[in-house]
């Protein structure tokens, strides 16, 4: 059967090679998109990893402690040493580390990063211990003197006054 100079069975023949042909540069644009996606993943992987070892990490100290009693030298064991990172504007960041001494009042912490960091370090039976220190150098060394407890002050026992002169007799 013809159809406009055409036979229906060529019109037939010449669409399907048409769409053959369609389908067969669809894929081709289809692979190398394929391959275009690939490669630019793989692309900024690359990049993300290589600006990623570019920056230098900051640098770190190991600090060493050592807790003595103040009235003999001896050391202090189990004393709690506590690490509080401050902020540059000189308060204390959130969180903290809490490190245990040994038999020796010895303990020590790798990796401490360089700035400000406020000390505590507490046992039982002395007064609280607490100062900032600047880390600055690799290693650091911190002797801590825990000292007693000093006497506490009652209303019930008799003090002396300190503006009252010296002769003076107390009133009844």
């Amino acid at each position: 059967m013809e159809y406009g100079g055409y036979s229906s069975r060529s019109a037939i023949g010449s669409d399907a090679s048409l769409q053959y042909g369609a389908n067969l540069y669809n894929r081709r644009n289809m692979s190398k998109n394929r391959r275009f996606s690939a490669l630019t993943c793989v692309l900024l992987l690359a990049t993300a990893a290589l600006a990623r070892e570019k920056k230098p990490s900051p640098p770190v100290c190991t600090v060493n402690f050592a807790v003595t009693k103040d009235y003999n030298g001896k050391p202090i064991r189990n004393a709690a040493v506590v690490l509080h990172p401050i902020d540059p504007n000189g308060k204390q960041d959130k969180g903290g580390l809490e490190l245990k001494t040994d038999a020796e009042g010895k303990t020590s912490m790798d990796g401490i990063p360089y700035g400000k960091l406020r000390i505590q370090v507490l046992a039982h039976g002395f007064q609280t211990y607490g100062e900032d220190f600047d880390v600055q150098q690799p290693t650091m060394q911190i002797n801590v003197t825990m000292k007693s407890p000093g006497g506490q002050y009652s209303i019930y026992e008799d003090h002396p006054t300190e503006n009252a002169p010296k002769d003076a007799k107390p009133q009844p």
